[in-house]
């Protein structure tokens, strides 16, 4: 979901992630890894672009072309893996709207307002019963944390330990 108003300029700016970079709606995959350095370089270089936050056990990427969050969450044993799909909206009230939209269309949903997750404080739902067992997520960056999760018993299905792994270097 990308906004264009009518002269054609993108819409929902949010410089709280990108330094610079305009925020539309997009696609978030987020993968668990085994080895976060390794694969900060690769994604880096794949994608010709630099992390937009790093921290212990975690590292996402806001590339422009294609509009993608990517993220990555280090859970050794389990790299290559599918952590979770999701959607970055611009704000509270396009998450609003999705779950109503979803919720007509027969989705159920599981509300998680003003919550700590991957560094980052969000509204967002999570959407129940996809047919395959994979999870979406639709959410707003309210703000950026010092934390991976608020209580720290992990988030985004990820647990505790990621929050004890070491900083990881970002290539120059």
């Amino acid at each position: 979901m990308t906004y264009v108003d009518e002269c054609g300029n993108l819409e929902g700016i949010d410089n709280r992630q990108c330094a610079g970079e305009a925020i539309v709606s997009r696609i978030q995959l987020a993968l668990n890894v085994d080895d976060l350095d390794a694969s900060i370089d690769f994604y880096s270089r794949l994608f010709d672009t630099a992390p937009a936050k790093v921290r212990p056990g975690y590292a996402n990427f806001a590339v422009t072309e294609p509009p993608l969050k990517l993220v990555l969450i280090e859970t050794r044993g389990q790299g290559g893996t599918l952590n979770h799909l999701g959607v970055e909206v611009a704000d509270t009230e396009v998450v609003d709207a999705e779950q109503t939209r979803l919720a007509e269309a027969g989705f159920a949903s599981i509300d998680e307002r003003d919550t700590t997750c991957c560094y980052a404080r969000q509204d967002k739902f999570w959407v129940e019963n996809a047919p395959n067992g994979e999870r979406w997520e639709v959410y707003a960056v309210l703000a950026d944390s010092p934390t991976f999760s608020a209580d720290g018993t992990g988030c985004c299905g990820t647990d505790q330990a990621v929050m004890d792994l070491p900083e990881p270097t970002v290539p120059a």
